[in-house]
């Protein structure tokens, strides 16, 4: 193999001298090396016989190589096949050089010159463009944290299983959404919610066979391919025995998780005959689970998608009552239980249904919340509220606290919180608001106590936990919480005079709450007897229930005065009929 400058001297010393012939032969000489392409000619034995200096790179030989065939036998093969099949051939080639991988694209191209057979043959390096080409498919195909087939993958999996030869290939798809995900992003960091992830897609995958498929599809939810299968009672002991592994607590950094996850579970054909329905019933009976506690699996239903229809129903009504503002507040006074006065008056939120019914918050805020739209709703109220200031004064008296709900969720988003502490301030008394949040508002109490109650203290809104005694709730949690009142569930008031372990639990809030300086309020008093204990036998100020008065709407408000002045009437009389040292040595109530 001799060098492109030999070569080309050759040829310029078989010249017959002209001088213009040896200029256009040093023009194609310097042509010839510079090419950023690889060229190389070859004869039918395989033999290089010109060689540009990127071909010498690609290939890595040098220049002053000696022989053509040396450490190429394989080119021989190649050259004489080409050769007698006449055809051009393009193809893909690695070689491994000294300084790494290289990726060429080559085509061989059969020519006749100077009635001699030769292979012409070009390369180039294409290393950078199959590595870019590499990371788009891993990207489009492949989770990039935990390297599980995206939904695509899935989804073509599926599909031909469906249509491979026509018959109905059983097979089951199970949808997986881990519980609280939110909740350990927020209290380990998303760091460590990454590597929650990635170390409950390896437990998932560890146990799964060839044929089986797990897929990420978003954030914190999977896809479970199952295939074959031959009964449900299979697929339900399998992913059983899943939920017992998922149900072990995972080793992160130092800390000791424990994260349940919902599972719901649709079959071929029994639940759908196509990728799109399968999915929809699957997340359907995963939605069943996470109503119905967590934590565990649940096969689709037609009773799920009935379900369904009905919520989408409620949806689209939500969504627009929320346009057309058919929403409205009704007030519930917040008493003195010893001196009968009003100290203050929650706003609760009511629905006008599309005939006029007026529909409680139980049927309608949750989904608010889960669909997004309780911040619109959340400001509807406050804007009733300045409307009706006027009306709340003259009924409740205009010293009386106004308390405002705000769900968990947007106590702790900060952006929310910022624009509605603004809204507050921006109607120009307040001071008069309570904002009750409840207790699972403060799992999050770092983000909680720093950063969104120093601007409701500034503007001087207060704090209540609402329905103390239920979800997250500890005596010891109260002392990490910084609030100005505090309002015990109505479970606990519920008969309390009949229940001696709700009254000890009730003492122990009651202390607790007065050596921290928190108001205690006794929520859902319905009864003369419950008013009666809480007279008696605690130090308990403040009450909110039926007994004193109904949630009263805004166009009642006018001749609510009077309602107000007699129910304090009948509050006082009450209160005179009942003979304290008597009730409490157990000697019953006198009326």
């Amino acid at each position: 193999m001799e060098s492109v400058d030999r070569q080309f001297a050759q040829l310029a010393a078989n010249d017959d001298g002209d001088a213009t012939s040896r200029a256009e032969l040093s023009f194609l000489r310097d042509v010839m090396r510079l090419l950023p392409a690889g060229v190389t000619v070859q004869d039918v034995e395989g033999r290089f016989l010109l060689m540009n200096d990127a071909a010498a790179a690609q290939l890595g030989f040098s220049q002053a190589s000696a022989s053509a065939s040396k450490g190429l036998g394989h080119r021989l093969d190649v050259a004489a096949e080409i050769l007698r099949s006449g055809r051009p051939v393009v193809a893909e080639e690695v070689a491994q050089l000294a300084h790494g991988r290289q990726v060429l694209l080559t085509t061989h191209r059969p020519v006749r010159i100077a009635d001699r057979d030769l292979l012409l043959s070009s390369s180039a390096d294409i290393s950078e463009q199959k590595a870019f080409e590499d990371q788009l498919f891993r990207s489009a195909f492949y989770d990039e944290l935990t390297d599980l087939p995206t939904r695509r993958v899935i989804e073509h999996r599926v599909k031909s299983l469906m249509s491979s030869d026509g018959s109905l290939e059983r097979f089951a798809l199970a949808f997986l959404d881990i519980d609280n995900f939110k909740h350990i992003n927020d209290y380990y960091g998303h760091a460590t919610g990454d590597a929650l992830l990635v170390e409950l897609a390896r437990r998932l995958d560890r146990e799964l066979r060839e044929s089986d498929m797990l897929s990420r599809i978003s954030g914190d939810e999977f896809l479970l391919l199952l295939h074959p299968i031959q009964s449900a009672d299979e697929v339900a002991d399998f992913i059983r025995s899943m939920l017992r592994r998922l149900a072990a607590p995972f080793f992160i950094d130092g800390s000791e998780i424990f994260a349940s996850t919902s599972i719901g579970v649709s079959l071929h054909p029994e639940h759908g005959r196509s990728y799109d329905v399968l999915c929809q019933n699957a997340d359907l009976a995963m939605y069943r689970v996470k109503n119905e506690g967590k934590g565990a699996a649940a096969f689709f239903d037609a009773a799920m998608e009935r379900e369904a229809q009905e919520r989408m129903k409620v949806e689209q009504s939500l969504r627009q009552a929320i346009l057309e503002k058919r929403f409205c507040c009704a007030f519930q006074a917040k008493v003195d239980i010893r001196t009968q006065q009003i100290m203050g008056v929650e706003a609760l939120v009511r629905l006008r249904g599309d005939e006029g019914v007026i529909q409680a918050p139980g049927s309608f805020v949750n989904l608010a919340v889960e669909l997004g739209l309780i911040d619109e709703l959340t400001h509807l109220v406050l804007t009733e509220i300045v409307k009706s200031i006027d009306l709340i004064n003259e009924t409740f008296g205009p010293k009386a606290v106004i308390s405002i709900n705000v769900a968990a969720k947007q106590a702790g988003n900060a952006e929310f919180m910022r624009s509605f502490a603004q809204a507050l301030e921006e109607t120009g008394f307040p001071r008069r608001f309570m904002i009750e949040v409840t207790e699972d508002a403060f799992v999050t109490k770092t983000l909680f106590q720093d950063e969104i109650l120093p601007m409701l203290r500034k503007i001087g809104v207060g704090i209540s936990i609402d329905d103390f005694g239920v979800g997250y709730s500890s005596l010891s949690a109260l002392a990490d919480i910084t609030a100005d009142e505090i309002k015990i569930d109505r479970s606990f008031i519920t008969d309390i005079h009949k229940r001696p372990r709700s009254q000890g639990i009730l003492r122990a809030i009651e202390s607790l709450s007065a050596a921290l300086g928190m108001t205690v309020i006794a929520e859902g008093v319905e009864s003369f007897e419950e008013l009666a204990y809480l007279q008696a036998a605690t130090k308990i100020r403040y009450a909110q229930g039926f007994y004193f008065s109904r949630p009263i709407f805004l166009e009642e408000l006018k001749p609510a005065t009077s309602a107000y002045s007699d129910a304090r009437v009948n509050l006082a009389s009450r209160a005179a009929q009942y003979s304290r040292p008597n009730y409490l040595r157990g000697d019953g109530y006198r009326r």
